[in-house]
Parts: C-alpha cells; structure tokens; sequence
C-alpha cells in the first residue's frame, strides 16, 4: 500500500459519482442548469434588496445575508463540478480541495445561523409587533451578521487544520467534493479526532441551532393560539411559513446526508453522493423562490421591476 505525506503538492482525484461516471455527461445538463437557476434567483433577491429601500427593513436584510451565504457555497462548489462532468477533470489538489471545503462547510454554518435569526425575527414580529423596530434595528441586523460569519469561519477553520496532520493512502476520493468525511476516510493513519469533531460541529451547529428555532416558533405558536381573530391568527402562520418551509428544505436533507456518513446505512453510493450535492444546491436554489412566492413585498417589486423593463 503507498502512503503518502500530506503537502501543498499533493493531488486528490475527485470521482464523481460511483456506479455513474458514463452519466456525467448527462448529469452535466441539470446541474448546471440548476448553476444558472441559483445564481439568477439569488441575484435577483440581491439586487432587489440593494436597489429598493422599502425593503431595507431587518426581515430583508437577513434574507439577503442569507442569499450571500447560498452563492458563495453554491460558487465553492458548482465550478469544479461542472468541469468534473464536462470535461472529466477528476484532480484537485489538496490546498484547494481544504478551501473548497473550508467554503463549502463554512457557508452551511453561516445559513444555518442566519436561519436561528431569521427565526428571532419571526418571533419579534409575532409576539412584539410594536417594538419590532425597536428590538431589531439595523445595528443588530449587522451585529447578528458579523456573529454568522464568525460562527462560520471558528467552527469550520479546525476542520482542514486536523486534516493536515494525516497521512493518506488513499487518493480516490468517491464524491464531486470534498466533503469532511469523504477526506478524512482517505486516511490510512488515526482519524478519531477528526470524526469526534465533525459530529461535535453537527451537534453543535444542527442540534443548537434547531432546538433554539424549535424554541422560537413553540413561542410563535404560543402566541398565535392566544389570538382571539382568526385573520389575525391566519397573517401570523402566513408570516411564517416561508421560514418553516426553508428550514424543512435545509435542515432534513443535511441531517439524512450526516447519517449516512456516521452509521452507514445500506444505501447505494450513488444516491447518497446525490443527496449530498442536493442538501447544498436545492436550498440555494428554493429559497428565492420560496420567499418570492410567499412575500408579497418581494412578489410585487419583482412584477413591478419586470413590467418595467418590458414596458
């Protein structure tokens, strides 16, 4: 067996998906079509954002913290991708396979945190509605931010540190991306603290930060049950709901994808490589849609915006 000491030199070669390697060519189409959706959605809610200033309000501002969040792991991943499907270029090397996945990992932190706030916001804007303003100035919009991307780059920043201590002997790796697990099984020395850390990082970043939306909206509830109208009790859910439905998306497919990576469950290898390149692009490429159809502020500039330009 050849070992092999980790430096700047060192090349991985990145399978793709096992069991489809003649369907690359195919798979190609739809992924990058999905590229395109993502970067045209999360553009528009951007620019949208930017240019309007009825929208700069704290629910929007997060939002589009969290489409910045969405691009920058949809960037770190998609291009190598695609020109592993297009034009079989399998090698990365190792420096840039742990900066793919510093990005890739670090953008999940920060969209998982930007979700605990969003959910914070929800619940101002359901129990507090009259120092809604009040309890969430701007100031705190950038505060909350900045702690985001600080969780992000802390919790991540370890992952490709420990991983410069192995040794590999193994350079095949079975997946489009670096993926945590998919390097540290290439090792061939002790691997156990980073498995302890990557459970310790979903722990703390799914776990924490479901129980603190959990908590959010079991207050949310508690309130809408009190509401005596049922109008009032219909605009407070709706007020929701966009949320609720991003975090579905978010959280169930990461949460499927870790388990199977941890337990190993009898599925086939191809399904899992896909459910993981899933978790990272359905969001990115949900989550305009699914704050564009139930925010009829984003709804109605986008109508207005698309009216104009045809008029």
């Amino acid at each position: 067996m050849l070992f092999f000491n980790h430096s700047s030199f060192l090349t991985f070669t990145l399978m793709g998906i096992p069991g489809l390697e003649s369907q690359h060519l195919w798979l190609a189409l739809p992924f990058s079509f999905m590229f395109l959706a993502i970067l045209i959605g999360n553009g528009a809610i951007l620019l949208l954002v930017a240019t309007e200033p009825t929208l700069h309000t704290p629910m929007y501002l997060l939002l589009a913290l969290l489409m910045v969040a969405d691009l920058i792991s949809t960037l770190a991943l998609m291009p190598k991708l695609l020109c592993l499907f297009w034009f079989n270029d399998h090698d990365i090397t190792s420096n840039a396979c742990f900066t793919q996945m510093f990005f890739i990992h670090g953008a999940s932190v920060v969209r998982s945190a930007l979700l605990v706030a969003m959910a914070f916001d929800r619940f101002v804007a359901v129990c507090e509605p009259l120092h809604y303003n009040t309890i969430l100035s701007r100031t705190l919009v950038g505060r909350l931010g900045l702690i985001a991307l600080a969780k992000g780059v802390i919790i991540v920043f370890p992952m490709p540190l420990l991983l410069q201590r192995l040794t590999f002997c193994h350079m095949i790796i079975p997946h489009t991306y670096c993926d945590h697990m998919a390097v540290v099984k290439m090792a061939c020395d002790h691997t156990r603290p980073n498995r302890i850390y990557g459970l310790f990082v979903i722990l703390l970043v799914v776990g924490l930060d479901l129980l603190l939306i959990g908590f959010s909206y079991g207050l949310i509830l508690k309130a809408v049950v009190r509401l005596k109208s049922q109008d009032a009790t219909f605009k407070a859910l709706n007020t929701c709901s966009a949320h609720f439905f991003v975090i579905i998306v978010t959280y169930v497919p990461a949460l499927f994808s870790s388990l199977i990576h941890r337990i190993g469950l009898n599925i086939p290898p191809q399904a899992h490589i896909l459910l993981a390149n899933l978790y990272l692009l359905l969001p990115s490429m949900l989550n305009p849609i699914i704050y564009g159809i139930n925010m009829k502020e984003i709804r109605g500039k986008m109508v207005k915006c698309l009216c104009r330009e045809l008029a």
